[in-house]
């Protein structure tokens, strides 16, 4: 099952790629990745009905209980067979249904395949937090198919209205998980979970009342999925996504999604009450509002929709009712209206494409034009209302048998409310068919503009397997009883003919009244406009929204007021009040004795570090403040040398180092001093308040420290570091292989800030062209004109005829390769040779750092941070161009290679059946190095190492190359490249294509550039 998984998540990757090679055609071989699940699913069929379940394991976070547990029992199966083999049956479709010309195909196809995953994942997990994964992933994908048409506000409304929706009901579904897999008798695996409510044993200790609102939040989840009231809203909108997506989400996937969670719990906690008066309740009502609302539909596609909900309200009553024969009914049911709500979604995907509308007031005589479509759509709508002999009737009529045989005032009413719904269900069913085929005087007749026999495949093979289901109701029964046998009561029966009864009666009074209602359809449309048209649930979700925004806008104008100092200022008076407040509330002692400083060092640093905090709180000008704040971070690293930390004090030097430099790349851009305005007062608040917030940082490490009553975790942490680990360097081995899942998320933040940063300063796309030496022949050039002196030099835009390579004085050597695109007053010959010379031994030091970091102070963090400083040092030595020589790369392929170097060593040891992240030992025979003792979590730390390379790499092209290139088309500053022989600049040159519509961009208006 892992392996099915591996396939789709490969094919969504690789969807774009041959979608863009082959064009629509590729969605007929993708098609073969969501068929594949469903191949695999019948291989095991006689192993699921034998009840030899398939079952895979493999560990992941056991300390969370998240592990990959997969099981195939009859309800997954059923399910992997629905999702992928109607999944396959769409994308067939899709290889017709989209023109040559549509854009945006490859994204379709990659979410596409990667739903179809995420829904595969969802039916087989056994583990409800893995459960809980899959669920968001299907919702982050819908939200990405709903709004496939991005360029429609339609279509941007109602993705976004799906995800919150369906999100909202996920995170309290989430924490009724936890609350299930807490409880006395709880388990996080759904089997064990289901296995201990039905023995009675949930909740059976010190808490029985967390398990109705732990089944109360799941069922919120389960029901806004499935678009139950008052969730029902967001599915009719949703019908902005093109029809593919419409027949597989919304009639055989996704919304199944919330139709399986309840079937999957219900054989143990559908005794509950709360469970009960949601499931029934809400079922039923969702069915009759469905099916009202669907009769007053004029688009195809929502009658469909309105009848989906309908019909998913039907389906959470049986299988939610927790008696075993209403269960068979319901999951025939579930079967049914996969088939034939995706054949006639498809067929109404048909009828636009080849008509151009689907409003059935426009549609005459497309029967006879299109008699195969009209044939499986009468097929199809006849499942969908229960006609024989389609699996539908089957499914309804053991429904209505088995609440007829259960006999109780509450399963009646069921009965009479699953009645009307069918005859709603029945009434719309015709309604829908008449109006799409049929001959309407009046109406003008319809042409099909195109056809295709590929277009028709799917959406005929689903009418068929409709059909064929109901005529092999025994084998249906076969394979579902098994799932039925797991919920207490009477077995029930699957059959076309169940003798005269009242179910019959009921059946002949629906076709009766159905039928009627369609024909009296005027008047029943007559009846529905009398009524006022109440915005219901979406109105209140609309009203919601906007109440939202205004709290937001409210709360925002109190709380942001535009001032960093007064954000920081309260945050560190709260710390301040909790802190107090907590030591006050606990009655914490302060320990008998405590050392102040172990030598006199400590204490001289000390001071040097405060005096340097007060200065740079009390400063002025900009630069003051961030050469005084870099005195008090070094004071910091020479405390953690002092302490016996050296790998931490590398680490803080070299951070301290790269932090110091992008100050300055900012301070670039700012005014030279914080304010004009006198602020001798907020400099002593903000000096006081440091004084505070330090004193009381220093008291809680105290009491902490003194509040300790077992042994420190440090007395093992470095024989356990060294045992499981394999590393002598604690720190390294915390990074990489005890805490590598902090570290993972800490690399991912980090490439998330630097995608933003630098997406806030550049204006061309970030990966265009990287500015080098070369490019200097079409830079702007400072140079004199006619007759003007060096002094009287002016921005001009030209071609040098050949660049001038200043040479040291009696060396004629190039120190740096675009050394001479920098403006002669502002070169350092010395820094050139200096940079010359350290650069690359800097970058072999950061390559010995991270290997030698698992046992000796270095690792991929602070390699990396020397080989950022290298880059700096290049940088500032030799302008931008010089940058680009000496990374001609993009950071964001570092950054990404980074986080995948570093996600795929965490996985490697998941195929040999280890763990996530788990590290091992390779000892190896070099001919050089000889033995050679190796830890895998080195390749971890090399994706650190490239991701540090690159944040600095982003910050050094963002804060400081296109800040200078930003300020040479602005005019300024001078640019990098300066030339004094004005015969050497061509002015009729034109300049690149890209540099003029930059100029245009941000030169000032009316001013020369």
């Amino acid at each position: 099952m892992l392996q099915l998984l591996a396939i789709h998540v490969v094919a969504a990757v690789l969807a774009p790629m041959v979608v863009g090679r082959f064009g629509r055609r590729a969605f007929i071989g993708l098609a073969a990745v969501p068929a594949s699940a469903a191949v695999w699913a019948a291989t095991q069929t006689s192993r699921v009905l034998a009840g030899d379940h398939p079952v895979q394991s493999v560990p992941w976070v056991p300390a969370l209980n998240l592990d990959l547990v997969f099981r195939l029992d009859v309800l997954s199966w059923l399910m992997v067979l629905v999702v992928g083999g109607i999944g396959a049956l769409v994308l067939v479709y899709c290889a017709a249904y989209f023109s040559a010309s549509a854009t945006a195909l490859g994204r379709f196809a990659g979410v596409f395949v990667a739903f179809a995953g995420a829904m595969l994942g969802l039916v087989v997990t056994d583990n409800s937090l893995m459960l809980y994964v899959f669920w968001e992933l299907t919702t982050v994908f819908s939200y990405l198919l709903i709004g496939h048409y991005h360029e429609r506000q339609s279509s941007r409304r109602a993705a976004m209205q799906a995800i919150i929706v369906t999100t909202l009901g996920g995170l309290a579904m989430l924490g009724g998980l936890i609350l299930l897999g807490e409880v006395d008798g709880g388990s996080y695996l759904l089997s064990e979970l289901v296995a201990s409510a039905a023995a009675g044993e949930l909740g059976a200790g010190a808490h029985p009342a967390l398990v109705p609102v732990a089944v109360a939040a799941v069922l919120l989840g389960a029901l806004s999925k499935s678009a139950q009231v008052p969730f029902h809203f967001w599915l009719p909108a949703a019908m902005a996504a093109p029809t593919p997506v419409s027949a597989y989400l919304h009639a055989a996937a996704m919304v199944k999604a919330g139709v399986y969670l309840v079937a999957r719990l219900a054989p143990g906690l559908a005794d509950q009450a709360v469970w009960r008066w949601m499931v029934i309740g809400l079922g039923v009502l969702t069915m009759l509002v469905g099916g009202y609302r669907a009769l007053r539909q004029h688009d195809l596609k929502l009658v469909l929709a309105f009848g989906t909900v309908s019909q998913l309200g039907l389906i959470i009553v049986l299988v939610g009712h927790g008696d075993r024969a209403v269960a068979l009914a319901g999951l025939a049911m579930l079967l049914s209206h996969a088939l034939f709500k995706a054949c006639l979604f498809l067929l109404v995907g048909v009828i636009d494409w080849s008509v151009g509308t689907r409003d059935l007031r426009q549609l005459s005589g497309l029967g006879r034009r299109m008699p195969v479509a009209a044939t499986a759509a009468g097929l199809a709508v006849a499942s969908m209302a229960g006609v024989p002999p389609t699996l539908g009737y089957v499914a309804k009529e053991a429904a209505l048998e088995s609440l007829v045989h259960l006999g109780t005032r509450a399963d009646l009413w069921v009965l009479a409310a699953v009645a009307l719904g069918s005859v709603l269900t029945l009434a719309y069913g015709l309604r829908l068919w008449w109006g799409a085929f049929w001959d309407k005087p009046g109406v003008e007749q319809r042409e099909a503009q195109r056809t295709s026999r590929l277009i028709m495949a799917s959406p005929v093979a689903l009418a068929a397997l409709s059909l064929a289901g109901g005529l092999v109701p025994g084998t249906v029964e076969r394979a579902l009883a098994p799932y039925a046998d797991t919920y207490p009561g009477e077995a029930g029966h699957l059959t076309l003919w169940g003798g005269f009864g009242v179910p019959l009666a009921v059946t002949a009074g629906v076709l009766v009244l159905g039928s009627a209602m369609f024909v009296w359809r005027r008047p029943v449309e007559r009846f529905q406009r009398s009524f006022r048209d109440v915005e219901g649930a979406e109105g209140l979700y609309r009203r919601s929204l906007r109440a939202l925004d205004n709290l937001s806008a409210d709360v925002t104008a109190l709380t942001q007021r535009g001032s960093l100092p007064a954000y920081l200022s309260t945050i560190l008076i709260t710390v301040v009040v909790v802190a107090l407040g907590a030591v006050a509330v606990g009655g914490a002692a302060w320990p008998e004795r405590f050392r102040v400083w172990d030598s006199p060092a400590q204490l001289a640093t000390a001071v040097v570090i405060s005096v340097a905090a007060v200065l740079a709180a009390r400063a002025r000008r900009r630069l003051k403040a961030v050469l005084l704040l870099g005195v008090a971070g070094y004071g910091v690293a020479l405390l953690y040398e002092l302490h016996g930390a050296p790998d931490l004090a590398l680490t803080q030097v070299l951070v301290e180092t790269v932090t110091l430099v992008v100050f300055v790349l900012v301070l670039r851009r700012l005014p030279a001093y914080f304010s004009n305005r006198p602020l001798a007062t907020s400099r002593w608040w903000r000096a006081i308040l440091g004084v505070v917030v330090g004193l009381t940082a220093a008291a809680l490490a105290v009491l902490a420290a003194g509040a300790r009553v077992h042994a420190p975790v440090s007395v093992a942490y470095p024989d356990e570091a060294y045992q499981y680990g394999y590393g002598k360097n604690i720190v390294n081995v915390t990074l990489v292989d005890i805490r590598a899942w902090d570290t993972m998320g800490e690399i991912s933040v980090i490439l998330v800030a630097a995608t933003g940063v630098a997406s806030l300063v550049f204006l061309r796309s970030r990966i265009g062209h990287i500015d080098r030496a070369a490019d200097a022949r079409r830079a702007p050039v400072w140079a004199p004109g006619a007759g003007e002196s060096d002094g009287g030099a002016r921005l001009r835009r030209g071609m040098l005829d050949r660049p001038r390579q200043d040479r040291v004085p009696g060396r004629g050597r190039t120190w740096l390769s675009a050394g001479a695109t920098v403006p002669p007053q502002r070169r350092s010959v010395i820094f050139e040779v200096g940079t010359r010379m350290v650069f690359h031994t800097m970058l072999v030091f950061s390559v010995f750092l991270l290997f030698s970091g698992h046992n000796a102070p270095g690792g991929g963090f602070s390699g990396g941070l020397v080989a950022g400083v290298a880059l700096t040092v290049r940088y500032l030595a030799g302008g931008r161009y010089e940058l680009g020589e000496a990374a001609p790369v993009h950071p964001g392929h570092l950054l990404g290679t980074g986080l995948f170097l570093s996600a795929g060593a965490g996985a490697v040891p998941v195929l040999f059946g280890g763990t996530i992240l788990q590290s091992t030992i390779v000892d190896v025979t070099l001919p050089v190095f000889g033995d050679v003792h190796l830890a895998t979590a080195l390749f971890f730390d090399m994706g650190v190492y490239l991701v540090v390379i690159g944040l600095v790499l982003d910050i050094l092209r963002s804060l400081g190359a296109e800040v200078d290139r930003h300020g040479e088309i602005e005019g300024k500053q001078a640019p990098d490249v300066a030339y004094d022989d004005p015969a050497r600049v061509r002015d009729d040159a034109a300049p690149a294509p890209d540099a003029r519509r930059e100029d245009e961009a941000l030169a000032p208006r009316g001013g020369a550039r």
